[in-house]
């Protein structure tokens, strides 16, 4: 397999960048009341992605670390598109981009199709961003989810396997294991 390469100096400054830009963001643990900093999901997310370097043969590392990285910047941050693609070219902002709900869809449905459009649109280095972040996603929920929301997750989880799983077959494992796992949370 080749070796993955990436910018180290640039794969720490969109670090920095998601570490001030999420400061502050917090989501719910498993248990009663504990709160998790929100860089703990990046940071996983990022993982996943890593480890999915050494199992893919061709992924672009350095887009999809830094897309890894930056997922969640403008769709929950002040952070923009136009900072993304200014610091980082227009190959990692369109991704960002891709992986970033629109908010001028009101329906929840909706805003997952549409981005899961956009995501098979770019390479598949962005389908694999979005594959971690649901196998992330599908660890234990928070504690103030009721069943029903539970089974919506995971309803999305098939359709974002079902969508992406052509991308990343080491990815797509995974979150068939995890959603697999998950049913243990419905009851």
């Amino acid at each position: 397999m080749q070796q993955a390469t990436w910018s180290i100096d640039e794969v720490q400054q969109a670090w920095q960048l998601a570490t001030r830009l999420h400061d502050g963001q917090k989501y719910g643990g498993p248990d009663p009341g504990e709160q998790i900093e929100y860089l703990n999901h990046i940071g996983s997310v990022t993982l996943e992605v890593l480890n999915a370097v050494q199992h893919t043969a061709g992924l672009r590392a350095d887009l999809a670390i830094k897309c890894a990285i930056l997922h969640d910047v403008v769709e929950d941050t002040a952070g923009s598109y136009e900072q993304i693609r200014e610091l980082f070219g227009p190959a990692v902002a369109a991704g960002v981009l891709a992986l970033t709900k629109s908010d001028h869809l009101e329906d929840k449905a909706a805003q997952m199709r549409d981005s899961l459009r956009r995501i098979r649109e770019q390479p598949v280095e962005i389908w694999a961003v979005k594959l971690a972040d649901r196998i992330v996603n599908l660890s234990e929920p928070p504690y103030y989810w009721d069943h029903a929301k539970k089974r919506a997750y995971l309803r999305e989880a098939e359709l974002i396997l079902t969508e992406l799983q052509a991308g990343n077959e080491y990815l797509a494992n995974r979150l068939r294991l995890k959603i697999r796992r998950y049913h243990s949370f419905l009851g």
